[in-house]
């Protein structure tokens, strides 16, 4: 089972550690793109901090996001799931696994990365700006450059067993699953039911499905098809129903 995941636009900087080494980064097929990506982004934020901060969406009070990205062939790194500081990672919380949970949760959580296209958890990256809406000049849009490079690598981390979608709307276009593969992806909505009305959340969407992703990792069932994985999540204690869709999931909570 894969479990794709976003990332956050809120990061914890490392302080110390190495330098980055994309090398070292998983799915090493990606090493030229994230390369080319990269320098795109370095070469923009090494100019005007104004016109850069234009391009990435940032505010004049995030000028120093323009700054950080200007260096980060030097910036040291952290794990990814230290790096990654959003609702849905503090729900996570990976550190706080035991030792066969966290084995698990690398070798099945995958994060889309405006910077690095995909990546584990336990990779080493320093703390950037660049979300996926953001075209970048001399590469074009990024969640289209992505695009026409994330098939084949997640196709071979999934391999043929269940994809479980998580990504957040921005992020989708990185990978889109084929017809056959089609079958074996679950997405989830969640919803919010009170006094007999439900409603989509957002926010607490994030933090919903960081929980219901720990339970999984806790668990360590890896089921193959997306009736299998809603019986496992109502196992679990989750109140899941059919989507609109096939392979659409409504978590439905009553409590945020």
């Amino acid at each position: 089972m894969l479990i794709l995941l976003p990332p956050s636009e809120g990061k914890s900087a490392p302080h110390r550690g190495k330098r980055l080494d994309l090398g070292s980064l998983s799915f090493p097929s990606l090493h030229a793109a994230r390369a080319e990506v990269l320098d795109a982004l370095v070469t923009l934020c090494s100019g005007s901090t104004t016109d850069a901060g234009s391009v990435l969406g940032l505010g004049p009070t995030q000028a120093d996001e323009v700054t950080r990205n200007a260096r980060l062939g030097d910036a040291p790194t952290a794990r990814a799931d230290q790096v990654y500081r959003g609702v849905l990672y503090e729900a996570l919380d990976l550190q706080t696994l035991d030792s066969a949970a966290r084995r698990r949760a690398s070798g099945r959580l995958a994060i889309t990365s405006g910077l690095f296209g995909l990546l584990r958890p336990t990779d080493r990256i320093p703390a950037y700006r660049l979300s996926g809406q953001v075209t970048l000049p001399g590469l074009g849009p990024v969640a289209t450059y992505w695009g026409r490079n994330l098939a084949p690598v997640v196709d071979e981390a999934a391999g043929d067993g269940l994809v479980v979608d998580l990504r957040s709307g921005g992020y989708a276009p990185f990978w889109r699953p084929s017809k056959a593969q089609a079958r074996r992806v679950v997405t989830l909505r969640v919803l919010h039911e009170s006094d007999g009305r439900r409603k989509v959340v957002s926010h607490f969407n994030k933090a919903t499905k960081g929980r219901l992703v720990r339970d999984l990792i806790l668990d360590g069932s890896s089921p193959r098809s997306p009736a299998r994985f809603a019986e496992l999540l109502g196992d679990l204690g989750w109140k899941v129903e059919d989507g609109e869709k096939p392979g659409h999931l409504d978590v439905v909570v009553t409590e945020l």
